[in-house]
């Protein structure tokens, strides 16, 4: 990252069953690493075994409320990453990226860029194929120069991409991604009833997906 610029980062470490894999997170575009929904997703995977890194894009850590353009995100999730490598205390430890939204995007588009990046794969959380009601602007051309295992978790009723409509995407890729779908979530999981325990169930699922793919993948 450019010099005298830097941001804020949380490290939630692996507890119970270790995988002997961190998993970086980057947060949406309307909220940061501090959020609530960034925070109980980072300590659920984390109680499964998994290190998890959390970052603020600057625009996020400078308090502002647009999101910068996409180079300069793409640089603070990089400087994020050769962070987390420069100060790894196992070598051997499996390195995945991603993130909720936007931060799973810049994710996919740092790995794009960089066919050298040692990376074991991605984990995308609401993955924003296209802008809500805008299918005709997809944000996918990309993701063939992926390259990695990838795998989506993807609320069927979510406006900025059903799995329904990522299915094809994914099918054209190699590796071909995984697909886990929260049945009746949102953008964010949410399910449209108020069933406490029935919401509780779907993330907890999705996080034991995430960890039973990172298991696999490594």
């Amino acid at each position: 990252m450019r010099p005298g610029v830097s941001t804020t980062a949380r490290v939630y470490p692996a507890e119970g069953d270790v995988v002997g894999a961190v998993l970086i997170l980057g947060h949406g575009a309307g909220a940061g690493q501090q959020h609530p929904w960034m925070v109980e997703c980072a300590r659920a995977l984390s109680a499964l075994g998994l290190e998890i890194v959390t970052f603020n894009f600057l625009y996020t850590e400078q308090r502002r409320h647009v999101p910068d353009r996409r180079p300069l995100l793409d640089e603070c999730y990089r400087a994020a990453i050769d962070a987390v490598q420069r100060h790894a205390t196992d070598p051997d430890r499996a390195l995945f990226i991603g993130g909720k939204s936007m931060g799973g995007r810049i994710a996919t588009h740092v790995a794009a860029d960089d066919p050298g990046l040692e990376l074991q794969g991605l984990v995308l959380l609401g993955y924003p194929l296209h802008p809500p009601g805008q299918p005709e602007k997809p944000r996918d051309a990309h993701l063939p120069a992926v390259g990695r295992p990838m795998l989506f978790v993807q609320g069927s009723r979510d406006a900025f991409g059903t799995p329904g409509e990522l299915q094809p995407v994914l099918a054209s890729l190699v590796p071909r991604p995984a697909l886990h779908v929260v049945d009746g979530g949102d953008h964010s999981f949410k399910i449209g009833k108020k069933d406490p325990a029935r919401q509780a169930a779907l993330l907890s699922e999705a996080h034991r997906a995430i960890v039973d793919w990172i298991r696999a993948a490594i």
